[in-house]
């Protein structure tokens, strides 16, 4: 349950985070399958599932909604969508698009000392042995969350920030389920390659090589899809095919 505040300013902030906690809840059942499509998401019972008002809800569906998972039905509530292998490819081709569109604007813009700090955080990542990755596969999670944080906020475009935010919902908890599953194989071959492929992307932004930096984020947004699409569960995974048209 989420619990409710209404105490000074922090209202419309736990307001808003509950919207979030929402959408991050339900999206991960959409993606691992707890949730299939064709089910109802009614605004009453997740309000009472989630112990808030039926207004976050309804913003939370709203967004889902915004990413194509789910569809309006008037009075059924709304119902999870069968996203089409299309749709899937054109996802992902969209946020190839955003994400090195922003590393192009932001080279330049973020403070070295960010870029230093994040380089050494991968450094000492890298080429660590599978029995001392403890706390590894939270540390990478923060580390990617952090240089795309940082790439978005120095691209100094709002526009792009606010649609990357958006996408970033939805990858990253087809990243997080993705690694949840691999974690269970004792797989760390992909946080191992992922961290070479952010430092290969601070690198170049370290150097000022625009072109070398949107070349190394292309090339990870297709590695990072190539993993999910083998290590999401059955039924949540896009297709093979999309590994040759994301690179």
């Amino acid at each position: 349950m989420l619990r409710s505040t209404t105490t000074g300013s922090s209202t419309t902030w736990d307001h808003g985070r509950r919207r979030q906690v929402l959408v991050e809840s339900l999206l991960r059942e959409i993606v691992n399958g707890s949730i299939r499509p064709g089910e109802h998401l009614v605004t009453q019972a997740l309000a009472r599932r989630f112990g808030v008002s039926h207004t976050p809800v309804r913003e939370a569906l709203i967004m889902l909604a915004g990413m194509g998972l789910v569809d309006a039905a008037p009075n059924r509530g709304s119902i999870v969508r069968r996203v089409t292998t299309r749709e899937v490819r054109e996802i992902c081709q969209v946020r190839r698009a955003l994400e090195c569109e922003a590393v192009r604007l932001a080279c330049g813009r973020i403070p070295t000392s960010d870029l230093v700090a994040l380089r050494e955080a991968l450094l000492a990542l890298i080429g660590v042995e599978e029995d001392h990755w403890v706390g590894g596969v939270t540390e990478a999670r923060a580390l990617d969350s952090r240089l795309h944080d940082l790439i978005a906020s120095g691209s100094g475009n709002s526009f792009l920030v606010n649609e990357l935010g958006r996408f970033s919902i939805l990858f990253r908890t087809f990243r997080d389920v993705a690694w949840s599953h691999s974690e269970s194989r004792n797989d760390y071959h992909r946080l191992d390659a992922e961290a070479r492929e952010h430092l290969a992307v601070v690198e170049a932004l370290l150097a000022g090589d625009r072109q070398a930096a949107v070349a190394a984020m292309a090339r990870h947004i297709a590695a990072g899809v190539d993993y999910w699409s083998r290590a999401l569960p059955e039924g949540a995974s896009p297709p093979a095919e999309f590994e040759e048209e994301l690179r």
